[in-house]
């Protein structure tokens, strides 16, 4: 019995060294390219395209760092996310994101502080508008 315990318990502690799905695989997305377009007002949309994405997060904090640019860029401080569809064909992930760009802070879950975001992702080697 005592041999028993001591090989599952072997077993299991190499199974928890294990390597998981995409371990040891190195994050090198290309970006490839930011079209931004004033939709109305305040309302602006922003496609993104890249490569090397590994979920579709990377490709809506690409759409995410283009907004708080954008605003920047525009003198206001603050974003508010309003949609983001993500599409992945042959490799190639394309995002299309609407914002509403403002002085204040607005309403709502999803609003970001441009200036935060812009710097995170510059620390994250993220390009912007």
């Amino acid at each position: 019995m005592g041999r028993a315990v001591g090989a599952i318990s072997t077993c299991l502690a190499l199974a928890g060294c294990a390597p998981g799905p995409g371990a040891g695989e190195r994050f090198a997305p290309d970006y490839r390219g930011i079209e931004t377009r004033l939709l109305q007002g305040d309302l602006v949309q922003f496609s993104v395209r890249m490569t090397g994405a590994r979920t579709a997060a990377d490709v809506e904090d690409y759409a995410e760092c283009a907004a708080a640019q954008y605003a920047l860029i525009r003198g206001f401080g603050f974003a508010r996310h309003l949609r983001t569809n993500v599409y992945e064909t042959g490799g190639v992930w394309t995002g299309d994101a609407v914002y509403t760009i403002s002085a204040s802070l607005p309403r709502g879950l999803r609003t970001i502080d441009a200036e935060v975001v812009a710097a995170n992702c510059a620390e994250n080697g993220i390009p912007m508008v």
